[in-house]
This record gives C-alpha cells, sequence and structure tokens, in this order.
C-alpha cells in the first residue's frame, strides 16, 4: 500500500539548495541570502535543514554565513551537489509511505516544460540518495514529469491539482487526463484527485502550480489566493477558482472549510513585471508554519488568518 502523507506529518528535514550568481537569484543574491538565513534558522529550531550547496568554496561560504547568524549547527547538514536553480520543492525527491515505510520518489523535471536549463537538477535527487544520510532510503525512478509544488495532498489520499499545470503540453505530452490520473493513483496512492481549472498569478513560470492558489491545512481545511479588488488582473480567473472550492465536496458529502488568503499589494521586480507573490506558499514544519510575507499592508491579515 503507498500512501503520500500530509505536509503537516511529522519530518526529519527540509531540503534547500542554497542560492548563488548562477542561480535565479543573480542579481539580488545579498537579499537572496539574508532570506535563506531567516529561513534556514527558522527550520533548525523544530528540525533538521539540508543543504545543497554547488562546490566546496560555496560550503566554506555557508558555513561562515550560517556560524556568522548564530543558527544552530546541530541541525544543519551540507550536501555538495551541483544543481541549476533553488527550487527544491519541485525538483527534490517525494516522500511517500510504502507498506509503512518511507520511499523516495524521483519523478523527471524539465523545469516547467523546459522553460530554464534543468539537466542537474532533474539529476540532484540521484546525487543526494548516494549520500550516507539519506541511502537506507529506497530511491524509485518514475518516468513522469512531476514537480512537488504542482501537487497537495491532506494525507488520506485526496489530492488538489491544476489542469493547467499538470495536462500542460509540455510536460507530459503523450498522456491525456485520465492516463495523467492513473499515474497519480499508482505512484502517490492517492486515491480522489481535485482539479482546478482556474487560477493563473502573473509572472508566475510554473504554469499555475497548486501552491501558489489552494492548500491543505487538514483534511476537512482548504486555504487559498483571494482576489477581492474587481479592477485587478487575477480578479475574474481566482473567484473562477474560488467558486470551484465552493463547489468541491468532501467524501462525505460536506464542503471544505475554506481560509481566504488575501492576494498579496501587488510586487514587482525591477523590470517593473508583476511577481507572482501569494501566501499560500507557505511550509508547514514540525511545530510551525513558515509564512511568506512581502512589507507590504496584506501581510499583517494573512498572519492572522
Amino acid at each position: 500500500m503507498t500512501r503520500l502523507p500530509a505536509e503537516w506529518e511529522p519530518q526529519q528535514g527540509v531540503l534547500l539548495s542554497w542560492p548563488t550568481r548562477s542561480t535565479d537569484w543573480a542579481t539580488n543574491l545579498i537579499e537572496a541570502e539574508n532570506s535563506y538565513l531567516s529561513l534556514i534558522s527558522a527550520i533548525c529550531r523544530f528540525e533538521t535543514a539540508h543543504i545543497c550547496v554547488k562546490e566546496k568554496e560555496t560550503c566554506t561560504h555557508v558555513m561562515q554565513r550560517l556560524q556568522e547568524n548564530d543558527i544552530d549547527m546541530d541541525n544543519i547538514v551540507l550536501h555538495t551537489l551541483p544543481y541549476d536553480d533553488t527550487w527544491t520543492r519541485d525538483y527534490g525527491p517525494i516522500t511517500v509511505y510504502r507498506d509503512s515505510k518511507p520511499v523516495w520518489l524521483n519523478f523527471r523535471f524539465n523545469a516547467w516544460g523546459s522553460k530554464y536549463p534543468h539537466v542537474q537538477d532533474d539529476q540532484l535527487n540521484r546525487g543526494l540518495h548516494e549520500n550516507v544520510s539519506f541511502n537506507a532510503l529506497e530511491l524509485i525512478d518514475i518516468d513522469f514529469v512531476l514537480e512537488g509544488g504542482s501537487i497537495d495532498c491532506d494525507g488520506n489520499g485526496r489530492l488538489l491539482t491544476t489542469t493547467r499545470c499538470l495536462l500542460s503540453q509540455t510536460r507530459n505530452p503523450d498522456m491525456d487526463k485520465s492516463a495523467v490520473e492513473n499515474q497519480l493513483r499508482e505512484s502517490l496512492g492517492v486515491n480522489r484527485i481535485l482539479w482546478l481549472e482556474h487560477g493563473q498569478l502573473e509572472g508566475d513560470d510554473t504554469d499555475a502550480h497548486i501552491d501558489t492558489l489552494a492548500r491543505f491545512c487538514s483534511a476537512d481545511t482548504i486555504a487559498y489566493t483571494q482576489c477581492t479588488d474587481p479592477n485587478d488582473s487575477h480578479a475574474e480567473s481566482l473567484n473562477q477558482m474560488q467558486q470551484e472550492l465552493y463547489d468541491m465536496r468532501q467524501l462525505n458529502g460536506e464542503p471544505y472549510r475554506l481560509i481566504p488568503l488575501p492576494l498579496p499589494t501587488p510586487c514587482y521586480n525591477d523590470q517593473g513585471q508583476r511577481l507572482p507573490a501569494n501566501y499560500v506558499n507557505f511550509l508547514i514544519i514540525n511545530g510551525a508554519v513558515l509564512l511568506p510575507v512581502y512589507d507590504v499592508e496584506t501581510d499583517d491579515i494573512s498572519r492572522q488568518q
């Protein structure tokens, strides 16, 4: 029997890849490193942070920065491995339980439809598995393109995802919806797939990852990105998604309890392009929820929710 656990279940650690000048963070590397240090510091209060670093020189730099910030080194493990970018939630291994034992699934990663270089990211799980920390786990290769951020599960067999992403012709073009569902059921052990057909954030390269739109908080509760400004470019799509969530039913026929998280006050990069800021892209760890914030007025509303 295969079971995909919910994110709120007990964890042994969180996998990260350190930002470098060859990643998305090249133009604001100092700010990115500081954000990662804050993230790692929070994680280490509750569990282990496994950090991938590109080479020994980077490893030395990371160690220095961690120590400068008084981060608990007992909860830090560094792994020297090559990677293209830092999005480990998407290309890292997906853990399932098979006969109550944890197993790593190594899906193919093609950088959201071959939008960016990805060969090293696609190979990282193999290299990580060779590390003594993990080689006791079974690693299973699956010939199917799937990013971790494109799915969300309640731990009881219900999986939330989007048609825009999983049915994209740039991922598994030879598979229709039925074939994709069969693959998810076989590999992840899910028994019910909840599809969202609407919802997309500007500046999002992932083709509507579910982890920017709607997430399980418990088996009967879903937090989602809500747009209340009728003049916002997201209004129509997110309102249609909201209606889809209203219409969803649990196995007992009851509607899900829905927690709206506001679309953040618009954030833009230096080129004036709107960024896919949202509060649904949180991380649940042992004993805490890590919420992204943007130093805008909607941050406090999401903290309260």
